[in-house]
């Protein structure tokens, strides 16, 4: 629940997300439910097979062209920093 409620303090806003696995996200939060956190983050062009994106990439728009929107789960966030 303390995940939760942090991550709707950063409700847009950048930050940088440490996971329990390790692994490091960095993007705008652009929406949090009970289970996920939605961070947009810059794309690359490449596919990444770790993110799910539930909106889809369009031109233009709020999320723009090259980003994405990875959802990650509320259970594996170990770390929130605002940067």
């Amino acid at each position: 629940m303390e995940a939760y409620y942090n991550c709707l303090h950063c409700m847009n806003k950048r930050v940088r997300i440490m996971t329990t696995d390790g692994k490091r996200h960095e993007g705008i939060i652009v929406d949090v439910d009970r289970n996920n956190v939605y961070l947009k983050t810059k794309g690359n062009g490449k596919l990444k097979t770790s993110a799910f994106t539930p909106y889809g990439n369009y031109y233009g728009g709020y999320y723009g062209y090259g980003s994405e929107i990875l959802t990650l789960s509320l259970f594996t966030l170990l770390a929130i920093a605002l940067i």
